[in-house]
């Protein structure tokens, strides 16, 4: 089953071959001697299924339903979709039946290849199971851990020399963390080991608690290429990851990164039980200094909450595209479920808030970077307004645009890298 759960659909030769089947088939449908009447009937069908596809489109971008503006290729994808469902079913008519059972794999290969080319192009979900929210477990077999080191008298880029067996690129896999405070019910978290970490007589490395979006799924994909590329030109050093899972349940929910009777308590679960299982079993510095709270998206509304909230955890946050609040796309909902209606207690969770309620000099050692694609308006706009909120409450902070990036991959790839980098010199992998 992890062989399945595991299997590339990006840029691989599985993507390319739903791509070439959706092709026959098509081929396969057009095959046939045609009449006046079958003409008309195939073109209708194709031209009804290609303007519903658009329609839903337009729809889904006029009410927000996926939570961001989707971008034309989206609409190119759906609307190819449904034309070819539409060739589908025309053919269902004057056929015989080898050719109805062509048209009825058609009907449900075209959406599937669509799926599969609209997460291609945001690049989020690089395995078949990661796109269908059951990720494959993959325990990692844990280095000793630290006994919770404080901070290095010298940085790390200072006093580290690779050994000759240090392997070229980390590891990554998953682990279970379970909600001992919180109670909370997560799916296994992702981990990521960088190559320094998997040394004998490893160093202490820094921490990075890192959470994806909503719908999403803890997977340390996209941040393990990162780091792998950050240690390569760092001599093998990268922080260890936790990619936590701050939705809960099978992903479907969002628990707006807050504690509450109907998704269970998602914030002490991150900010307790993820901090106290990181402690206890990986080899890192137990100093805020070097602590990173990370998140895209949804996370990145998590991180920056977390970040503001606990300063004494999380000395240095990372927002990728993040929300401007946890709750923003759906805060009538949101107010009604996780804060039992009470809307004062829902507009005191906001960063921007919280930030503003802090006295003076609590985070003069909090360094922020805020990123985002220049093709993703709604969250640039959040991002520039939480940055010039983090600068005016006495935080370093970076506002860094991906250039040509939307809400997808690229710019989840592109921040995490502009955030490493800035927080190289700070973390004791460089001087600058």
């Amino acid at each position: 089953m992890n062989a399945l759960l595991d299997l590339q659909i990006i840029d691989s030769p599985a993507m390319w071959i739903v791509y070439a089947v959706a092709i026959a088939l098509i081929v396969v449908v057009l095959a046939r001697r045609p009449t006046p009447r079958g003409v008309v009937r195939t073109l209708v069908c194709v031209v009804v299924g290609a303007v519903v596809g658009i329609v839903v489109f337009l729809i889904a971008n006029a009410t927000n339903a996926m939570g961001v503006t989707l971008p034309p290729e989206v609409a190119v994808w759906a609307s190819a979709a449904l034309a070819g469902v539409g060739l589908a079913v025309a053919s269902l008519w004057d056929s015989p039946p080898w050719r109805k059972v062509v048209a009825i794999v058609l009907i449900v290969w075209m959406p599937l290849s669509a799926v599969v080319g609209i997460n291609a192009f945001y690049g989020l979900n690089p395995t078949l199971g990661s796109l269908f929210g059951a990720a494959a477990s993959r325990p990692l077999d844990l280095p000793p851990a630290g006994a919770g080191a404080g901070a290095p008298a010298q940085p790390l880029y200072e006093t580290w020399r690779p050994p000759a067996d240090m392997p070229a690129k980390g590891e990554r896999g998953t682990q279970a963390i379970e909600g001992t405070v919180s109670g909370f019910v997560a799916r296994d978290a992702g981990i990521y080991l960088p190559p320094a970490a998997l040394v004998d007589d490893a160093p202490p490395l820094p921490m990075v608690i890192m959470m994806m979006g909503y719908v999403g799924n803890p997977d340390p994909t996209i941040i393990s290429d990162v780091l792998d590329e950050f240690a390569a030109a760092h001599d093998g050093l990268a922080p260890i990851v936790i990619v936590a899972d701050q939705l809960g349940g099978d992903g479907n929910d969002d628990p707006a990164c807050a504690d509450s009777t109907t998704f269970g308590n998602a914030e002490t679960y991150v900010t307790t039980d993820v901090v106290n299982w990181a402690r206890t079993n990986l080899n890192v510095i137990d100093d805020p200094r070097y602590w990173v709270v990370a998140g895209y998206s949804n996370g990145g509304g998590c991180a920056i909450k977390y970040g503001v909230k606990y300063p004494q955890t999380f000395g240095n946050i990372i927002d990728v595209s993040g929300e401007e609040y946890p709750g923003s796309e759906s805060v009538t909902s949101v107010i009604a479920d996780v804060y039992g209606g009470d809307r004062a207690a829902f507009e005191a969770s906001k960063p921007i808030r919280i930030m503003q309620g802090e006295p003076a000099g609590t985070y003069a050692e909090t360094t922020a970077i805020f990123t985002v694609g220049s093709e993703d308006p709604d969250f640039l706009a959040a991002a520039r307004a939480v940055s010039a909120a983090a600068e005016a409450a006495g935080m370093a902070t970076t506002l860094f645009v991906v250039d040509g990036a939307d809400h997808g991959g690229t710019a989840v790839s592109g921040g995490l890298a502009e955030g490493f980098a800035v927080l190289s010199p700070m973390l004791g992998f460089s001087a600058e």
